[in-house]
C-alpha cells in the first residue's frame, strides 16, 4: 500500500496529457512543448529520489541541455569530421569480424539446447580464431571510439582474505578454485565492448538480437543466452535455468564459454550500484567481480537517461574517452551464501560498492521508468511500470 501511495503522489505531480497516454518511454527524444513538459520542481524532486539515473554532464538531462557557444562549435565540427570517420571505421571492423565468423562457422552446425543456439561450444582452430580476432577487433573498436587507453587495476587479496581463502579451499580441486561467471556493474553499451576485448564472454541478450544482420551471427559466436519471454515449449527452463547451467559448466570446464552477467538489470550513471538480481548466483560457484568507471569532462559514456542514437552521436563526437577497470579477486561464497543466493548477491554487491567507491542505491528499473516518463512529459505511470524489461 505504501508503494502504491508513493506512486500516486508522484503521478499527481506530473503534468497531464490529453492523449497518447500509452506512449513508450523510449520514443524519439524531441524537445517537449512547454505545455507537456514536466515542471522543473517535479523533475528536481525526482532527480533527488532517482539520482542513480541523472545525467550530470555538460549536455544535461537526456542530452538536451542548453550548451555554451564553444561547446556548440566543437560539437558542430566533430559531427562533420570525427563522427563520420568513426562510424565508417567501426562499421568496417564489424563487417570484417562478421566475415571471420561466417568463414569459421561454414559447414558447422550450431549447438542447440534448451531453445538456445550458439557456436561458442565449437572447438579447434575455428573457436581459437573467433575468440582471438574478437578480442582484438573489440579493442580496436574501443580505440576508434576514443578509448585510447584502458586503466586496469587488480586488487590483491589481503592477508586475512588469503588466510580465509586458504582455509576454505584447502582440500578443493582446481575446478573448485575456478570462477563460473564474471559479475560487473552496468553503465553503458561500452561495457560489452570492454568485456569482449578482455575475456570474450557470453552475455544475456534478447531473442531478437539473434536475428539482427551482422550482430546476430556474432552474438551466436559469443555464445549469448537469448531471452525468450514466452515459450509454449513444455521443457523450456527459462533464462535463469539456462544461465545457471552455463555458469556451472564454465566452472567445471575451463574450455566452456565464460558467462558475463550484469546483475543490476539496467544501466546507471556510473556513480551508483543498484540491487543485484539473484540469477547470477544460483549456481553457487565462485564469481569474478569487475567494477567499471567512466571519468569524463564533457559527455558521460553512461547510457542512463538518454536515447541510444543521441548518446552514440555525442560520445563519438568526443575526441578522448576514458574507462577505468578494477578487477577484484575471485569471490568464493561460504556455505551459508551458497544456501542463500540473495545473501550471496548482497555480499558481492557490497564488496563491489566498497572497492569501486560506488553508492549503494535501493531503486530499480520501475523507478527508472518513472524518471524517464517524467523527462518525456508522460504521466501514465501505470503503463510505464507494467512494461516488460528490455
Amino acid at each position: 500500500m505504501e508503494k502504491e501511495t508513493e506512486l500516486r503522489d508522484l503521478d499527481s505531480k506530473l503534468p497531464n496529457l490529453d492523449d497518447d497516454a500509452s506512449a513508450k518511454v523510449d520514443r524519439p527524444l524531441l524537445k517537449p512543448e512547454p505545455s507537456t513538459a514536466a515542471s522543473t520542481e517535479s523533475i528536481q524532486e525526482l532527480e533527488k529520489k532517482f539520482a542513480a539515473y541523472v545525467r550530470n554532464d555538460v549536455y544535461g538531462p537526456m542530452g538536451r541541455g542548453e550548451l555554451p557557444f564553444k561547446e556548440k562549435l566543437l560539437l558542430g565540427i566533430a559531427i562533420v569530421t570525427l563522427l563520420p570517420i568513426r562510424v565508417v571505421l567501426a562499421m568496417s571492423i564489424l563487417l570484417l569480424y562478421y566475415l571471420i565468423c561466417r568463414i569459421c562457422t561454414l559447414f558447422s552446425a550450431p549447438n542447440r539446447e534448451d531453445e538456445q543456439e550458439d557456436y561458442a561450444h565449437m572447438g579447434g582452430w575455428r573457436r581459437s580464431v573467433i575468440v582471438r580476432s574478437g578480442r582484438l577487433l573489440s579493442r580496436l573498436i574501443l580505440f576508434v571510439f576514443g578509448f585510447y587507453w584502458i586503466n586496469e587495476t587488480y586488487r590483491d587479496l589481503s592477508d586475512d582474505e588469503k588466510s580465509a581463502t586458504e582455509n576454505q579451499s584447502k582440500d578443493q580441486s582446481e575446478e573448485a578454485e575456478r570462477h563460473g561467471a564474471i559479475i560487473s556493474n552496468h553503465v553503458s553499451y561500452i561495457d560489452i565492448l570492454y568485456h569482449m576485448s578482455s575475456s570474450f564472454p557470453s552475455f544475456v541478450a534478447k531473442r531478437s538480437v539473434a536475428k539482427l544482420p551482422l550482430v546476430g551471427l556474432i552474438s551466436k559466436c559469443l555464445g549469448c543466452v537469448f531471452v525468450q519471454r514466452e515459450s509454449k515449449s513444455s521443457d523450456f527452463k527459462g533464462v535463469s535455468g539456462v544461465v545457471t547451467e552455463r555458469v556451472r559448466e564454465a566452472h567445471q570446464n575451463k574450455f566452456a564459454p565464460m558467462m558475463m552477467l550484469f546483475p543490476e538489470g539496467t544501466t546507471t550513471n556510473g556513480d551508483y550500484l543498484l540491487p543485484f538480481k539473484t540469477g547470477a548466483f544460483l549456481a553457487r560457484v565462485p564469481v569474478l567481480p569487475v567494477v567499471l568507471r567512466y571519468p569524463y569532462q564533457r559527455c558521460s559514456p553512461a547510457w542512463d537517461s538518454i536515447s541510444g542514437a543521441r548518446h552514440v552521436i555525442l560520445l563519438l563526437c568526443q575526441f578522448i574517452n576514458y574507462v577505468e577497470v578494477k578487477r577484484l579477486p575471485v569471490y568464493h561464497p561460504s556455505q551459508e551464501q551458497k544456501d542463500d543466493p540473495k545473501l550471496y548477491a548482497t555480499n558481492v554487491r557490497r564488496l563491489m560498492g566498497r572497492e569501486g567507491n560506488l553508492i549503494l542505491s535501493d531503486i530499480g528499473l520501475a523507478e527508472k521508468r518513472i524518471y524517464l516518463a517524467a523527462l518525456n512529459g508522460n504521466n501514465s505511470l501505470p503503463s510505464v511500470l507494467h512494461q516488460k524489461d528490455d
